[in-house]
């Protein structure tokens, strides 16, 4: 078992978990069985991370791992890829323990898939590493690498066409995002993106990158800015469908608050070129946001609801009550409900009474609820 530092361990059951319903063939769950835990979430907390079945929401194992770790999916049917203070390091989350594979670097940042591979960028180095996620099962997968002028807060994106995307900025500021083609040569730079953070891909291998004062977009060969209606409109955060041409994005305004909590979100349609606001009457989190399987654009709403948008006529037509209502702390780290979607379920998060819930998004009804010994802060889990 992977254990370099000795900060981490597989996590035995023995009574650690507990299920608000009750729930068959419970047991032990073996690190060396390949096929372990079936369709697995990855859910962190202060001392580690629970590994869960994503149908039943049983605990089938865990590994403890100190420090503020951070949890994506890496691309597969079996594996997420850790954040941790040594680098990105790579779990299998079906088989309850770290693998051997490792990315070593300091601030290990953005993981991002799209289009078959699977690239992360490193905060403190400026260093953009890109592999096919299906090689995971063999071991080290061969990866191609890049190197950003300066380090900072960024992110790449590798595209169908093989162009890869990647930030600009350094420690002191962020201003724009550039494209290589597949010798590496640049083709496109926008440095009219301040404060440039996030991603997202949209159908027709479109790439959203979020401004201060808007977005970019790289659609069909070009790069386009999109302006926010506000001087100051960041888009920090976004989620988008392989199925749809509109990005999901977050929506802020003031500038020097020290935590705003925004009640609108943004809707950036990449093949008008237009940006729309949509009010929800509750605020949310940069873990809120999320995509269903046809597109709808989901908000986990601090009200305790997942507000269900349909991103061409701009409106929320339905909403999916999950919880009790929530306020987002002031800290970053610190927990918060969190939405994960997987094909037609979402998963939401719940540090107030530990519980996770599994919602069939198409009948908006909770299939599943479980109750953690730990407060769960980040969820993910493996691609479908």
């Amino acid at each position: 078992m992977h254990n370099r530092s000795g900060t981490r361990r597989a996590v035995a059951l023995s009574g650690l978990f507990t299920a608000v319903v009750a729930l068959s063939g419970c047991g032990g769950a073996d690190s060396g069985d390949q096929t372990a835990i079936a369709e697995p979430l990855a859910v962190t907390y202060d001392g580690g991370i629970h590994l869960l079945d994503g149908t039943t929401l049983e605990r089938g194992g865990g590994v403890e791992l100190s420090g503020f770790n951070r949890v994506n999916p890496a691309g597969d049917d079996r594996h997420v890829i850790v954040s941790t203070t040594n680098g990105f390091e790579v779990l299998d989350a079906a088989g309850a323990q770290f693998t051997d594979i490792e990315f070593p670097g300091p601030k290990p940042g953005h993981v991002v898939r799209h289009a078959g591979r699977t690239v992360l960028f490193s905060d403190g180095t400026g260093q953009v590493i890109s592999f096919a996620p299906a090689d995971l099962a063999d071991g080290a997968p061969e990866t191609t690498e890049y190197q950003a002028a300066e380090p900072h807060h960024g992110v790449a994106v590798e595209l169908e066409s093989g162009e890869l995307a990647v930030t600009l900025g350094n420690e002191e500021e962020r201003t724009g995002m550039m494209i290589l083609d597949t010798a590496r040569k640049e083709t496109a730079r926008n440095e009219k993106c301040p404060g440039v953070h996030g991603e997202a891909t949209a159908a027709g291998d479109t790439l959203v990158v979020g401004c201060e004062n808007g977005v970019l977009v790289y659609r069909d060969g070009k790069l386009t800015k999109v302006d926010s209606p506000d001087s100051y409109g960041r888009i920090g955060n976004q989620a988008g469908s392989e199925v749809s041409p509109i990005v999901l994005g977050d929506y802020k305004t003031d500038e020097f608050a020290e935590l705003e909590r925004p009640d609108r979100v943004s809707l950036i349609d990449t093949e008008k070129g237009t940006l729309r606001l949509v009010d929800l009457g509750t605020s949310y989190t940069f873990r809120s946001l999320a995509r269903g399987p046809q597109g709808e654009a989901l908000v986990l709403g601090t009200d305790g609801a997942i507000h269900v948008i349909d991103p061409v006529a701009g409106k929320v037509t339905r909403k999916i009550e999950v919880m009790d209502a929530w306020q987002e702390p002031i800290d970053w780290q610190q927990p918060r409900p969190a939405l994960f979607v997987r094909e037609g379920n979402a998963y939401v998060s719940d540090p107030a009474t530990k519980q996770i819930h599994r919602i069939d998004l198409a009948s908006g009804a909770p299939a599943q609820s479980a109750t953690l010994p730990d407060v769960p802060n980040e969820l993910t889990g493996v691609s479908s």
